[in-house]
């Protein structure tokens, strides 16, 4: 990973030679830290998703998940456990390190027996109910946004970057996010979304990671909507990285089989 301390050589040149600002610059190269910290090559673990509405009732959904990073794409396949009204539902993503290709995603419905491609005008749609839509779940490549550094700022006693990002496509469903970085280690702390008018739509906060092997795992994630007042709390247990997932794991076939 590249040291994000730029000579002021370096950064004086590319300013030149690009036109935008030294918080443009670093904003981008904080965003590519995050983007490429390593995950391991492959993984897999058990995810809790609870789902808290304004009157404070819950439902608790379990999922038993594996990922695979290839280098250009990484690939993503979820299956639904419990409870009886989701089970054996499953969800796939493979994102791409292209920033002109969107990421593929699949739903498989078992009342339907049939697998659905999830279409470029559905990514704005929630998932299961919860307070992330498809777009969330997929991996937003850096170049898609405009990032600027706005300053730097502790948070829960960790030096964090924070960073605003504007997509370059007008039509996006976020007008901007900002995100706190934590230093060194590149995990976002905090993300802030605004819907199309500007105004703040949800909040993302990470309340736990943990290091798997040599990797920063993030372990515990809550996202709230403060305009519905509803909030999605995901906990992951019992990781493991680097064991070896097969290719198979990752089609449509065994989407529809199960685990």
């Amino acid at each position: 990973m590249k040291n994000l301390k730029i000579t002021a050589l370096l950064l004086l040149l590319a300013m030149i030679s690009t036109g935008i600002s030294a918080q443009n610059l670093l904003g981008q190269k904080i965003v590519e830290n995050v983007y490429y910290r390593s995950t391991g090559d492959d993984g897999t673990s058990e995810l809790s998703m609870h789902l808290i509405d304004s009157r404070n009732n819950e439902r608790v959904r379990k999922i038993k998940q594996f990922s695979k990073d290839y280098g250009k794409e990484e690939k993503n396949i979820m299956f639904f456990i419990s409870p009886a009204d989701v089970k054996n539902t499953s969800f796939m993503n493979w994102s791409y390190d292209d920033p002109n290709k969107d990421d593929d995603q699949w739903i498989y419905l078992p009342a339907l027996k049939k697998v659905k491609r999830i279409s470029s005008d559905s990514k704005d749609d929630y998932f299961m109910g919860s307070d992330f839509t498809y777009d969330d779940l997929g991996d937003r490549h850096p170049d898609e946004d405009v990032h600027k550094l706005l300053r730097e700022e502790t948070i829960d006693g960790k030096q964090c970057y924070v960073v605003e990002s504007v997509s370059k496509d007008k039509d996006y469903m976020y007008s901007k996010t900002i995100a706190w970085v934590i230093k060194d280690i590149w995990i976002g702390l905090k993300k802030e979304f605004y819907d199309e008018d500007g105004d703040l739509l949800k909040t993302l906060k990470v309340h736990n990671y943990e290091k798997v092997k040599d990797y920063w795992v993030i372990t515990s994630t809550e996202m709230h909507n403060v305009q519905d007042d509803h909030t999605t709390k995901m906990q992951l247990s019992n990781v493991k990285v680097d064991i070896g997932v097969g290719d198979m794991k990752f089609t449509e076939r065994t989407m529809m089989r199960g685990l």
